[in-house]
């Protein structure tokens, strides 16, 4: 992503991320040790995160090392959406949107089999986007709040039509 759009910042879904540490988790521990995630991804910046990151290895970090190391390891893609405003914050957080609209898309061109030309599959794809966005009936919490802090942030990337 970044090697064609190097602008991209990536931001990693939280849910996937708590659903992967939670796996390494005794099914005691598995309520205490999500409340105790909260605090690193519902912190009001990126270095109240990470401090709340290092207070929950100290907790868990022996006892659970598998579950501390990939939030660690993840952090740089992790923290990305602490630089925007909350309202922001969560619509991009979790990856739930995209996937849904992945396994639309998934649906119609699994069945396919092979396209004759990546024009073809360009094409298709537009139809199945355009159909897609027929459904999109309500729009984000807040949106014009959230286009405006987008655009302030990206001004220069962001098209702004009839539609907004």
């Amino acid at each position: 992503m970044e090697a064609i759009f190097s602008k991209t910042r990536i931001q990693l879904c939280a849910v996937h991320q708590i659903r992967s540490s939670i796996r390494y988790v005794t099914d005691k521990d598995k309520r205490e040790v999500i409340a105790d995630m909260k605090p690193i991804y519902r912190a009001v910046n990126e270095e109240m995160g990470y401090e709340n990151l290092l207070l929950f290895e100290e907790k868990w970090g022996k006892k659970y090392p598998l579950a501390v190391k990939s939030w660690l390891e993840n952090w740089v893609n992790l923290s990305t959406f602490f630089e925007y405003d909350q309202h922001i914050r969560k619509i991009i957080y979790t990856t739930n949107p995209i996937e849904g609209m992945h396994r639309q898309i998934r649906k119609i061109t699994k069945t396919k089999g092979a396209f004759n030309s990546e024009q073809a599959l360009l094409k298709l794809m537009y139809l199945i986007i355009r159909d897609i966005s027929k459904k999109w009936t309500m729009p984000a919490h807040n949106w014009a709040l959230t286009i405006s802090q987008l655009y302030i942030k990206f001004g220069d990337r962001i098209r702004l039509d009839k539609s907004f």
